[in-house]
C-alpha cells in the first residue's frame, strides 16, 4: 500500500467526518441535545443536491445553497415541533422525536427520489490531480478547504462575537439566560436551522465520494456520534481534531488491516480514549 496515498485519503476522510459532525457539535454544545435524525438530514441534503443538478440542470454552485436552504427548513421545522421538549430539557422525548423524524425523512426521500441509489457527479469530483503516484480530486481539496474555513469561522463567531456570547450563555444555563432576557427559543431554533444548513453543506461536498442511498443515514449518525464524543461534547476544536484523527485511523486500518472491521475498531478507539480522557480529546487527561 502507498503510505502517502493513505495519508491523503485519511486527511480527506477526516475533514469529511468533521464537516458532517459540526452541526451536531454545536447542537450538543448549546442545546445539550442530540438529533438522531442527523444522518437522514445528511441523506436528504445529498439527494437534493443530486436532484437539482440531475433533474433541473442547474450548476453545482447553485445546488449547494438550495440544498442548504432545504436543510435550514427541515432543521427549523424539527425544532419548532419539539420546542417545548427542548426548553424542558426532556432528553428522552427529544431523542424519540428526532429518531422518528429521521425515519419520516427517510420514507419521504424514498417516495420522492426513489429507493435506488444515485451517483452525484460534480465538475470537481470528475477532475483528478496526479502528483507522482498520489491521486486526489478537486472535490477532495474542496472538502478540506471548506472544512478548515467553516471551523475557523465558527470558532471565531462562538468565541469573539456577541452572538457567540449569547450562545455560550444559553449553553451554560438556559434558565439563567432566559432570566437575563435572552430569547432562548430563538437560539434553539437558530441552532437547529444551523445544523440543517451545516449537514446539507457537508452532504453536498462529501456525497460525491459515495453512492447516495436512502439508508445511508444510519452510518452517518454513527460517525457523527463517534466524532462528537471523541472531540468532547460541544467542542468545535475537539470535533475537528477527532474528525482528522478518525479519518486517518479509518484509512490506515482499512488499508493495512481490514475495511470490514473499521467500524468496530472505531468504537474500540472511542472506548480507550474515553477511559483515558472522559471528557474527550478537548480535555486534559483525567478530565481536568
Amino acid at each position: 500500500m502507498n503510505f502517502a496515498q493513505q495519508l491523503i485519503n485519511g486527511l480527506v476522510l477526516g475533514h469529511a467526518y468533521a464537516l458532517i459532525a459540526i452541526g451536531w457539535t454545536v447542537l450538543l454544545g448549546v442545546a445539550r441535545l442530540v438529533n438522531f435524525g442527523h444522518g437522514q438530514m445528511y441523506m436528504l441534503g445529498a439527494f437534493v443536491t443530486w436532484f437539482v443538478m440531475a433533474k433541473t440542470g442547474l450548476p453545482y454552485l447553485v445546488a449547494i445553497p438550495l440544498s442548504m436552504t432545504v436543510g435550514v427548513a427541515v432543521g427549523y421545522l424539527m425544532q419548532r415541533t419539539m420546542l417545548q421538549l427542548t426548553i424542558k430539557q426532556d432528553l428522552v422525548s427529544v431523542m424519540i422525536v428526532t429518531l422518528g423524524f429521521g425515519h419520516v425523512l427517510e420514507g419521504a426521500a424514498a417516495l420522492f427520489f426513489g429507493s435506488t441509489g444515485q451517483i452525484l457527479d460534480t465538475p470537481l469530483s470528475l477532475s483528478n490531480i496526479y502528483i507522482a503516484d498520489i491521486w486526489i480530486t478537486w472535490q477532495d481539496i474542496a472538502i478540506i478547504l471548506v472544512t478548515v474555513v467553516f471551523f475557523a469561522g465558527l470558532k471565531y463567531v462562538i468565541e469573539k462575537t456577541e452572538l457567540g456570547r449569547l450562545i455560550r450563555m444559553v449553553a451554560e444555563d438556559p434558565k439563567l439566560a432566559a432570566l437575563a432576557g435572552i430569547d432562548i427559543q430563538k437560539i434553539y431554533l437558530g441552532v437547529f436551522a444551523f445544523e440543517g444548513a451545516a449537514v446539507a453543506l457537508a452532504a453536498s461536498l462529501v456525497a460525491p465520494r459515495t453512492p447516495i442511498l436512502t439508508s445511508m443515514g444510519f452510518n452517518e449518525v454513527i460517525i457523527t456520534f463517534v466524532v462528537v464524543v471523541l472531540g468532547g461534547i460541544g467542542s468545535v476544536a475537539g470535533s475537528y481534531m477527532a474528525g482528522i484523527g478518525l479519518g486517518l485511523f479509518t484509512a490506515f486500518f482499512g488499508a493495512y488491516v481490514s475495511a470490514a472491521y473499521s467500524t468496530a475498531a472505531m468504537f474500540i478507539v472511542l472506548i480507550i480514549v474515553l477511559v483515558i480522557r472522559p471528557g474527550g480529546l478537548a480535555t486534559r487527561p483525567g478530565g481536568h
